[in-house]
């Protein structure tokens, strides 16, 4: 037996004995044991360095350089005793994936050998040569000096062996490169405006945390059919491709039995979650073949985004094991539903309260309706700008596909709280006499309870209100939600801050407290309310209605993209200082770089597929088709040749049609491509890409697919539809 086949099968049951052991173990005994939580935190530091990584994580209280020192010594301690031999800091540039630089734990030491070493210097900053990460302009390319910084909100977990300590990744100037940054920035600010806010209902309130809960969806693909695609492989969808005969027509996969070659693969991946302290719930079968959907349970926001960047990560690697490809991109395959983010966005108060849970009594109803109302005034007034932050190329070619949110912002709130609301809209507000006040409070005490079974899920909304939570829907599979996530955030704390300022303003003009928070309620109602919508988000006449009611949806990326750069969004990112100015321009700046490569890709992709395996490949069926004509002419003369072969003549003309189709689209992309890339701008690039290249794409495909159902089986040079989707 050779040493590679022998190294090999010791892996394969090594894998197999460890997968065993941990099938048999309550999921308890192994919870966390790849994390640096509170539990090990008290084991390996002093109760110095213990209390101020707590006082980091609940009051954002600077840690000392020398309480540093003993914290990276008790962190080093825990992550070798495990197998740990590097560390990294682990960060979110702008590219929606993770980032990581390894240094080993070992220095040299005067005798020629090793000694394992941690300070607490390396553990709050290091200096990676990050220049190549998009920046939109905040650094030149030689300007190679950014900074890590550990971020203490998020523990350190294991990897691969390899510590990797959450951080924020910023410039030398101080300017955010990251999503992280803002994202807890926004978390602060909206903590901020969040607790005033409830102050107005309880004193002793002194924190909000938001909480996240993020579904993820997911494709399964056979490796080795993976790679048989070139689309697959640079593009993470196909860019040709006939939809199969069946695909989700039956509503036969959702919900369905899981694939046991696919329930291995998840229950490995759940393993290696528990062992990272996050907490799955949720496993199935989503609609379309061969996608699924894992769903955690809720957590503090910045915790939550960092989870699901480490499951994805995860389950990556893991899938590799099984020889699987998970495909997180919104719309691997045409003609079946995408996939998305859907994340689940409450706010909870340091008693225990959720924010947006209505209650039992009145006053708890008040407290809940103003900010309820709150986040839908938030919603309304930047309802362009958040939807641009979840349309990425990928996620445009899923949203408004009649499976997934439209491209238009609405706001899903049911029918109990629809009336709940006109009844607040249309009452008199008058200060006349005790018999109208009575009449006006009243109202409040009517309002039913309202359970999470008293409105049903819109699965058209972007935005929809679930009990108690509101659930963005329209947020891409494959992102990192913070980028989404931050602009809520910051939408929402300048609401709650607005609102509160209105509330203390008709109580110093003399309106009790439930007076003056019920006009100010009835204000956002009367503001807000364009943006509700109960309907089918999938029909046209929506489109045609939010219009009419002045809400913007999104048809051209780059157009949208400029949403970034408008005065209203200036303001709100200078009033909540989650970004600065040339911040907002570099973010924008990122968006239309990022639309450019990844639809360079795309195009280039497509060309080489047509010109190197599409079209020869129909040349080859041609040829053989009209070799066989030929044939049949020598063979029964010309009167029988006139009847036999008249059909495939007709098979002849389309093949040349679609051929030279083809190979002017080709031409044109390329030609398209050329011009745009002479174009300086990156905005306007972006635009001469969307309207000059992009069409191209999706015309090739029609010929290309029309092709691949005229072509023998055989011939055909690329996995087809009902391969990739029914491989098991």
């Amino acid at each position: 037996m050779s040493s590679f086949r022998k190294r090999a099968l010791d892996e394969f049951s090594s894998h197999k004995a460890e997968r065993f052991y941990f099938e048999n173990q309550p999921v308890s005994h192994y919870f966390g044991q790849k994390v640096f939580d509170l539990e090990k935190m008290r084991r390996f530091l002093s109760s110095e360095a213990f209390d101020a990584v707590q006082l980091a994580i609940n009051e954002g209280v600077k840690i000392d350089r020398k309480v540093a020192n003993q914290i990276a010594s008790g962190m080093k301690a825990w992550a070798i005793g495990i197998g740990a031999t590097h560390y990294t800091h682990w960060f979110h540039p702008l590219t929606d994936a993770t980032a990581e630089k390894h240094e080993a734990f070992v220095d040299p030491d005067k005798n020629g050998g090793v000694f394992e070493n941690f300070k607490g210097d390396a553990l709050v900053q290091q200096e990676p040569d990050a220049s190549s990460f998009p920046n939109g302009g905040l650094r030149n390319t030689f300007e190679a000096r950014g900074y890590t910084a550990w971020d203490p909100t998020s523990p350190a977990f294991i990897i691969d062996n390899t510590l990797c300590i959450p951080s924020v990744f910023v410039a030398y100037t101080g300017e955010s490169l990251d999503m992280k940054t803002p994202h807890l920035k926004s978390l602060q600010q909206l903590d901020k405006a969040a607790v005033e806010m409830a102050k107005l209902f309880n004193p002793k309130t002194t924190r909000v945390n938001v909480m996240l809960g993020i579904e993820q969806e997911y494709f399964v693909v056979d490796e080795a059919l993976f790679r048989a695609r070139p689309d697959l492989m640079l593009c993470n969808r196909t860019l040709i491709g006939h939809t199969a005969a069946k695909d989700q027509q039956l509503e036969d996969h959702y919900f369905g039995a899981i694939p046991s070659r696919v329930m291995a693969f998840m229950k490995d991946f759940e393993t290696e979650a528990f062992k990272l302290g996050v907490v799955l719930k949720t496993r199935h079968n989503e609609v379309a073949p061969n996608q699924f959907e894992y769903a955690p349970y809720f957590a503090e926001a910045n915790l939550s985004v960092d989870h699901n960047l480490m499951i994805m990560i995860l389950m990556r690697k893991i899938a590799k094991k099984h020889k699987l490809k998970v495909i997180f991109h919104e719309k691997p395959f045409a003609g079946v539903n995408g996939s998305g983010k859907h994340c689940n966005w409450s706010i909870v108060t340091n008693n225990g309260v959720n924010l947006l849970s209505p209650g039992k009594t009145p006053r708890n109803n008040v407290q809940f309706l103003s900010f309820f109302i709150s986040v839908i005034r938030a919603v309304y007034e930047h309802h362009h700008l958040l939807m641009t932050s979840a349309a990425s190329l990928s996620n445009s070619y899923r949203l408004g596909g009649g499976e997934a949110p439209p491209s238009v912002m609405s706001v899903f709130i049911g029918t109990t709280l629809t009336e709940v609301l006109n009844s607040i809209e249309n009452m008199v507000i008058s200060n006349d006499s005790e018999e109208n006040r009575a009449l006006k409070l009243d109202i409040v005490n009517k309002i039913p309870e309202i359970l999470p079974d008293n409105t049903d899920r819109n699965r058209t909304s972007p935005f929809a209100f679930t009990g108690n939570r509101f659930e963005f829907r329209a947020v891409g599979s494959s992102v990192n939600v913070a980028s989404s996530m931050f602009i809520l955030n910051a939408a929402v704390a300048q609401q709650f801050t607005r609102f509160t300022k209105l509330a203390e303003v008709a109580i110093e003009q003399g309106l009790s407290k439930d007076e003056a928070l019920l006009k100010v309620i009835r204000q956002y109602i009367k503001e807000s309310k364009k943006i509700l919508f109960e309907g089918n988000g999938y029909g046209q006449e929506w489109h045609k209605e939010a219009e009419a009611r002045g809400l913007k949806g999104i048809s051209d990326l780059p157009e949208a993209f400029k949403s970034f750069l408008d005065s209203k969004t200036k303001k709100l990112m200078n009033e909540t200082e989650v970004l600065c100015e040339r911040e907002i321009e570099a973010r924008y700046e990122v968006l239309n770089e990022t639309f450019i490569k990844k639809l360079q890709i795309e195009a280039r992709v497509i060309g080489d597929l047509t010109i190197n395996h599409i079209i020869p490949t129909a040349i080859k069926f041609q040829n053989s088709l009209i070799e066989n004509v030929l044939g049949i002419k020598e063979l029964f003369g010309e009167d029988e040749y006139k009847k036999m072969s008249e059909k495939q003549l007709i098979t002849i003309k389309k093949l040349s049609r679609y051929i030279e189709s083809l190979r002017e689209d080709s031409h044109s992309i390329i030609q398209a491509r050329k011009e745009a890339n002479l174009i300086d701008s990156y905005a306007i690039r972006a635009e001469s890409y969307s309207k000059n290249v992009l069409p191209y794409i999706s015309k090739i495909r029609a010929t290309a697919d029309k092709l691949e159902m005229l072509v023998d089986d055989e011939l055909w040079p690329l996995p087809k539809y009902r391969e990739l989707l029914f491989w098991r």
